[in-house]
């Protein structure tokens, strides 16, 4: 047996003059090995998809020579290895095949639904693709809304992987998404369906053109006889003089407005009905009174100009303004209450200042007669209510189904949301995806409760009762400004927070004082208590009140006069606060206005707090 001195591990060098080649061609890789004793040498060809040889040539060194004919776009990227071994060990030498062949799409399918919307696709080709997206046969412009991402796979070889997603599309991005791709050496094209869901207005401003408009004129109209012309004469006449009349009509009742109303604001008066708080229609989840049976009739249906119509609150002329459905742009779906959907929108004309704004649309779904009586009394109400710290309402939109109601865009959501996002508990609850503003202060948390504070006053102005005052139905918009109005989503998403009675009426039992809980009664003053209870969720970080106990126990402790504790980074003063407004007799309450008043004083001068536990 020879000595293990004279043996020397092999040495494997692959010789080739290419390795690039288009799809078809011919390539020819040199494997030299050396070594003591003599190597075993083959080329590792197991998975090799084109035709191959393979020669083996002696001179000064072993060469194996391997010859690849009409070479495959399936061995792209594929490592040739050279392996020898001789008694010392085993060497190899290794180089990637590098074929170029025309881009193909293996495939794209309709949108799916993930936590985006997303089409997923699948393309091959070499040199690498462009890729570009259509939209209806239009350049999709790629943003923070709309974006491919591919998907990375080493075992993939040339295949890109990935998907075209969509951040909260709306029937506005219903359609045909087609992608094209191309190389130096060819193009493919696909096309997919995104059915994101139905459009929640009637298709009468359909963009794709279902209703026809002729652009040239028939041949009917060319030989169209003088009989035709002078009965087309006719019609207009008689339109013309329908026209003038109902104008004339219109404008006596716009002028007659001014006296008759269906519609009034009354002190401290329960909506009809207990099962009215979960039924009747309440776009800002405020509370109302019905007309007495002894009013004027009054309006029944819109009056427009087209751009109003009109009514009559505590004497008032006012008109709601009309918003034309062409200005509307939906961006997406904010959510669903019970009465419709609440999309973010954008809006054109309703500003001086800007082309277009932001708003939030609150549609009405499955619309009956009444519940239009409602949405127009709705309306009225709301463009009466015109307060820095209520929601802005700007009008409606009644061209066609559903009725949608815009208001102003609160960025930042619901207070409650907000409060949680911003304590200390954000990083359990995963709600820290907002800006890192950090912890709230505690000028900060007085700031919020002074703002809703001044809301309710104006409302207690009004003899306007709430009813359902709590954080999840406040809003933050920037710059820390909190203002009274939601959507009507809050009996979705915070279900837990109401307690079902009697099949559909839902009750915000642990916002309500006694007498609400017991009774029914919903007055000034029990938005008073509901107060007190902002103030407690507001210094405990948007906790649940009475968090511990069910609704039945909560029910018993709020009945028996028990009061919330004193949360832990609330200063005395506020504490004292919450306990004027959760006084058992309702008289006895702090009125708004005071505590308002008191506030203000703790905005300029905040106490001194030590959280001696903290």
């Amino acid at each position: 047996m020879p000595s293990i001195s004279r043996c020397s591990l092999p040495e494997v060098r692959i010789n080739f003059s290419k390795s690039k080649i288009q799809e078809g061609g011919n390539l020819t890789f040199e494997c030299q090995v050396s070594g003591n004793p003599t190597p075993n040498v083959s080329w590792r060809t197991d998975e090799l998809s084109s035709t191959f040889s393979t020669q083996r040539i002696w001179g000064s060194t072993l060469e194996l020579v391997l010859s690849l004919t009409n070479v495959s776009s399936k061995d792209n990227l594929r490592n040739l290895t050279c392996e020898a071994e001789n008694q010392a060990g085993p060497r190899e030498d290794m180089v990637q095949l590098d074929i170029e062949f025309p881009v193909q799409i293996l495939f794209l399918r309709d949108a799916v639904q993930q936590h985006y919307w997303c089409f997923p696709f699948a393309v091959d080709g070499n040199p690498a693709p462009s890729f570009t997206w259509l939209y209806n046969g239009k350049t999709l412009n790629e943003t923070a809304y709309a974006y491919t991402q591919f998907i990375t796979d080493s075992s993939d070889g040339s295949v890109k992987h990935g998907c075209l997603f969509l951040n909260k599309p709306t029937h506005i991005n219903n359609g045909d998404y087609t992608l094209i791709v191309e190389n130096k050496l060819g193009r493919d094209e696909a096309t997919a369906t995104g059915m994101f869901m139905d459009n929640p207005f009637d298709p009468l401003d359909d963009p794709e053109g279902v209703i026809p408009v002729p652009t040239t004129k028939s041949d009917m109209d060319v030989t169209e006889n003088s009989q035709s012309r002078v009965f087309v004469v006719s019609v207009a006449v008689g339109l013309a003089v329908f026209a003038c009349t109902f104008l004339l009509i219109m404008v006596l009742v716009i002028n007659k407005c001014g006296q008759h109303s269906k519609f009034g604001i009354h002190r401290s008066s329960v909506l009809g009905t207990e099962d009215d708080l979960a039924v009747s229609l309440r776009f800002m989840n405020f509370g109302t009174s019905p007309p007495s049976s002894d009013e004027d009739s009054g309006l029944s249906s819109f009056v427009e100009n087209p751009q109003y119509f009109c009514g009559i609150i505590k004497d008032k002329d006012m008109c709601v303004q009309h918003i034309k459905r062409q200005d509307i742009v939906l961006k997406w779906e904010l959510g669903e209450g019970a009465f419709g959907k609440v999309y973010l929108a954008e809006c054109a004309n309703l500003s001086p200042d800007s082309d277009k704004m932001l708003v939030a649309i609150k549609t009405l779904k499955d619309a009956n007669e009444s519940t239009r009586q409602d949405f127009q009394r709705e309306a009225e109400l709301l463009t009466v209510l015109q307060h820095q710290h209520i929601v802005r309402f700007y009008g409606v939109c009644t061209d066609g189904e559903p009725l949608a109601m815009v208001f102003e865009y609160m960025r930042h959501g619901d207070l409650n949301r907000f409060l949680r996002a911003h304590g200390p508990d954000a990083r359990i609850l995963e709600e820290s995806k907002m800006p890192p503003m950090g912890q709230l202060t505690l000028p900060q948390m007085l700031q919020i409760a002074a703002q809703i504070a001044s809301g309710m006053v104006y409302l207690a102005s009004l003899h306007f009762v709430h009813r359902d005052l709590a954080t999840r139905n406040c809003l933050v918009g920037e710059g820390l400004v909190v203002k009274i109005g939601d959507f009507g989503m809050s009996r979705d998403i915070y279900s837990t927070d109401y307690y079902r009675v009697g099949g559909r009426t839902m009750l915000p039992i642990r916002w309500m004082p006694p007498e609400s809980i017991m009774y029914r009664k919903f007055t000034t003053e029990s938005d008073i208590w509901s107060f007190g209870v902002v103030l407690w969720e507001i210094f405990t970080y948007g906790k649940q009140p009475w968090y511990q106990l069910s609704n039945s126990e909560a029910i018993e402790c709020i009945t028996q006069g028990r009061e919330l504790e004193r949360p832990r980074t609330c200063p005395k003063e506020v504490y004292l606060l919450m306990q004027g407004c959760w006084q058992r007799e309702p008289q006895q309450r702090m009125i708004i206005k005071d505590i308002h008043g008191r506030l203000l004083a703790l905005v300029k001068n905040p106490p001194v707090y030590l959280d001696i536990l903290g």
